[in-house]
């Protein structure tokens, strides 16, 4: 390693915090640090982790993993868009596009291999994809191809965590870093694809960047509240008897005698009580109960108060909470104009994924002779929208052959729009 760095003349930022000082050793003693060393120790970061941003990763995976909105939110961003696409090939000669869409269809399917070494098919390893896209906020990997050069063979994805930017001959340049070694990132068989990458955010922006602090204070609520109810318990029964006059002449063990079968034959009858059936007792006996005051005002408070937290998290991850099940008496229309909006968003994502699918589409064309280029489609059907669709579809068709008849577009164009279409 040290070796690469020399080469590569890496360096990376000297941490500020190399040398202790007083505060710093007061505050290694403050009982106040111990939840935030139990998170670091979840997450197990190492010493480098802070400085290259690979805690922000780790972060996003263990938030994910242990709380159940925000893996919702996760799953639910993978399955829609991870729906299953296809290829169309876009060439002249049309006669050998079925057998090219049958290759390309086969490279994807063998395209990524798991743990096994068996190939793990297009619809997982696009999942996978998204899945590192949305919780991370990018994705990259290598493509390889067959020793005799005849095809793509497979794309090995890099796990975000190891991947940061470093300075490299005062340059900025993507590093891969294993634990052994150190690669350089800036290669043609290298494909990065961040989710809403900018000057700020080069690597990416993960959607749970904006939620970690409102995640906390949901878990908080959710531990006081389960402290609160273990403390206070549930509602109980206060049976309160008030023991009888001692008779004139009564001896004291008479008397307490008498008490005793009192007071067992009131206990034998609260027992014996059934749920539908009413005590009834003299008026030196009062029925009363243990338990939290205004019950319910505290436990709707409670529900209010958790409900805004989990809404922040839907917010936080761009979806409506109706999607993950959080549905306060939405109607249709409504419920369909927000999930218009999530498409609409998860198309935006599905066009940067479409153009790293067509990249290595193209490239297994190229190496099979074929000259024509490939376009990969997501298939955003839905049962609810089809007939709403195919009227939209058959404006479309009609559009184009008045457009043919008019002599605005020629044959060629017009199939391929309506070949478009299907």
């Amino acid at each position: 390693m040290k070796l690469l760095n020399k080469l590569w003349n890496i360096k990376k930022p000297e941490s500020k915090l190399t040398q202790a000082s007083p505060v710093a050793a007061k505050l290694a003693n403050n009982s106040e640090l111990q939840s935030s060393s139990k998170i670091e120790k979840s997450l197990q970061l190492a010493s480098g982790d802070i400085e290259s941003g690979r805690y922000k990763i780790l972060l996003y995976r263990f938030l994910t993993d242990n709380i159940p909105v925000v893996n919702a939110s996760v799953w639910t961003w993978v399955r829609l868009a991870a729906s299953e696409g296809y290829y169309i090939i876009d060439s002249d000669n049309s006669k050998d596009n079925d057998g090219f869409v049958d290759k390309l269809e086969e490279m994807s399917e063998n395209l990524s291999v798991n743990f096994t070494g068996n190939g793990s098919g297009k619809a997982s390893f696009i999942s996978d994809l998204y899945e590192f896209l949305f919780r991370d906020g990018f994705f990259g990997g290598f493509l390889t191809i067959k020793q005799d050069g005849t095809g793509v063979d497979k794309f090995i994805t890099l796990d975000p965590a190891d991947i940061y930017y470093s300075d490299i001959n005062s340059k900025k340049c993507l590093v891969y870093d294993n634990g052994d070694k150190q690669f350089r990132l800036d290669r043609p068989d290298f494909f990065f694809m961040p989710l809403g990458s900018g000057l700020i955010y080069p690597l990416g922006r993960s959607i749970l960047q904006s939620i970690p602090f409102v995640s906390y204070i949901e878990q908080q609520l959710v531990d006081d509240m389960r402290r609160s109810s273990h403390n206070s318990g549930f509602h109980r029964l206060h049976v309160k008897v008030t023991p009888p006059e001692r008779f004139a002449g009564e001896s004291e063990t008479a008397f307490v005698e008498r008490i005793n079968k009192y007071f067992d034959s009131t206990v034998s009858m609260i027992k014996d009580c059934d749920v539908a059936d009413n005590p009834v007792t003299w008026n030196n006996v009062e029925i009363d109960s243990i338990g939290p005051e205004n019950a319910r005002s505290v436990t709707n408070s409670w529900f209010l108060n958790h409900r805004a937290m989990v809404e922040e998290i839907c917010a936080g991850t761009n979806l409506a909470p109706f999607l993950l099940g959080y549905s306060y008496g939405a109607t249709t229309t409504w419920s369909g104009f927000k999930f218009d909006l999530v498409m609409r968003q998860v198309k935006s994502v599905q066009a940067e994924v479409s153009h790293f699918m067509e990249w290595i589409g193209n490239i297994e064309l190229a190496l099979n002779g074929f000259s024509g280029k490939c376009k990969f489609i997501f298939d955003n059907k839905f049962t609810h929208k089809a007939s709403e669709d195919s009227s939209v579809k058959s404006a479309q068709v009609d559009n184009i052959i008045k457009s043919l008849n008019a002599g605005l577009i020629n044959k060629e164009n017009a199939s391929r729009k309506i070949r478009d279409l299907l």
